[in-house]
């Protein structure tokens, strides 16, 4: 419950926000008189001022959801504004940086941008000025250790090279930690071509996830009939565990699935993968029937799981 006091700052507050973004012009359909939104306008500025600009590092720097930042990386790049390539430095990273046009855009941007603030400063006395520039150092020490930031990794949908990737990882890491042989990686490779072969966007997807660039987790969502649907091949990096990325995955897969209009969605798992085996369950799928097989090298317990959407 507010008190007087408190009400009446929140609404000083909300009275400034509301009259300095009307002086600056963001509620403007575009920003600047052109096309572009100012998160478009923002993250152009960050890729062209940093040497090597990620996905993740915007998300996370900005304090943008990731799924609105790659909804808006990827108008940009088929804009022609903005384009991913691998780090010369490390090739596992993926960066961003801007085309001819996008430089040409971000340009104009950025000169529209200074010309607005030096006519607004142009209206002020020199004292004035002082006395705005001292009040914005105040607003931006005060508030800017108290900035939300979104989470450390960036969620986007699959490009080329992503799936050599995705078996190559699954082969790798249940080799390490269950002893799983190359038997599963065959079966993951089978997966990935078949999700590739018969890729239909309108009903199925495939999320990456990124942290500082590199790959370091996935899931597929694939179609099993015009109701069913089916969560397959979640994965999670071990530096990237404990972060919420694999809930975060999960969530991203059962949104798809009941936007698309699927009534369930199932998926088969062992029960030695606890930790996938827990995320399922805090998202309401339940166990509805298991068999012990031998598989991959080992003697395991194949579960199905099912959730109504």
């Amino acid at each position: 419950m507010e008190s007087g006091e408190s009400g009446a700052r929140i609404e000083a507050i909300r009275r400034f926000n509301r009259s300095f973004t009307r002086t600056i012009g963001v509620l403007r359909g575009g920003l600047l008189h052109t096309p572009y939104s100012l998160t478009e306008a923002r993250v152009l500025f960050e890729v062209a001022n940093r040497e090597e600009a990620t996905a993740s590092d915007l998300s996370r720097e900005l304090g943008l959801d990731p799924g609105y930042l790659s909804r808006t990386l990827s108008g940009l790049e088929r804009g022609g504004l903005i384009c991913r390539d691998t780090s010369e430095a490390d090739g596992r990273r993926r960066v961003l940086s801007l085309t001819a046009d996008g430089v040409e855009v971000f340009e104009l941007l950025d000169t529209r941008s200074r010309e607005e603030i030096a006519e607004l400063l142009d209206g002020l006395s020199q004292e004035e000025q002082r006395r705005l520039l001292g009040a914005m150092k105040s607003i931006e020490g005060l508030l800017g250790k108290g900035l939300k930031f979104s989470g450390p990794f960036f969620v986007r949908s699959h490009e080329p090279g992503d799936m050599g990737w995705v078996v190559q990882r699954h082969g790798e890491l249940y080799l390490r930690e269950y002893g799983w042989d190359e038997r599963f990686e065959a079966l993951v490779a089978h997966i990935v071509a078949d999700f590739i072969d018969g890729y239909d966007p309108s009903g199925e997807r495939c999320w990456i996830a990124e942290m500082e660039g590199e790959r370091v987790g996935c899931v597929f969502c694939v179609r099993e009939s015009k109701t069913v649907a089916k969560l397959r091949l979640l994965l999670v990096e071990p530096e990237a565990r404990g972060l919420g990325l694999g809930g975060h995955l999960v969530d991203e897969c059962i949104q798809f699935a009941r936007s698309h209009g699927y009534q369930r969605l199932t998926l088969w798992t062992n029960s030695v993968l606890d930790a996938a085996r827990h995320i399922y369950e805090s998202r309401g799928f339940r166990l509805v029937d298991q068999e012990v097989h031998e598989s991959f090298g080992r003697e395991l317990v194949g579960q199905n799981w099912e959730l109504e959407l």
